[in-house]
């Protein structure tokens, strides 16, 4: 028996979308890379990311992040947030 498309996501089907990006791999343990800019918050997080700080675009600025393994898998616009929370109290 085959899984139903529903069962399954459509990127499944698709693939990963890989965005080709700047990314410099570190020489040496000890060196100091600087983040990958970047404004393709669809691209997915590869397993060769982890560790890696990125600095994704959520239309205003750039957001820091650095790549875990629970972040495999997942796109990168999920971890910078567009939008600010609204506090109804400001005193």
């Amino acid at each position: 028996m085959q899984p139903s498309r529903v069962l399954l996501k459509r990127s499944v089907w698709k693939g990963p979308n890989l965005v080709p990006l700047p990314i410099v791999w570190p020489k040496k343990a000890g060196e100091k890379v600087p983040p990958v800019r970047t404004q393709a918050r669809s691209a997915t997080i590869l397993p060769n990311f982890v560790g890696l700080r990125f600095e994704i675009h959520n239309g205003k600025d750039y957001h820091q992040v650095t790549i875990t393994e629970d972040m495999v898998g997942h796109k990168l616009g999920e971890f910078s947030p567009t939008r600010k929370p609204h506090i109804w109290d400001k005193k």
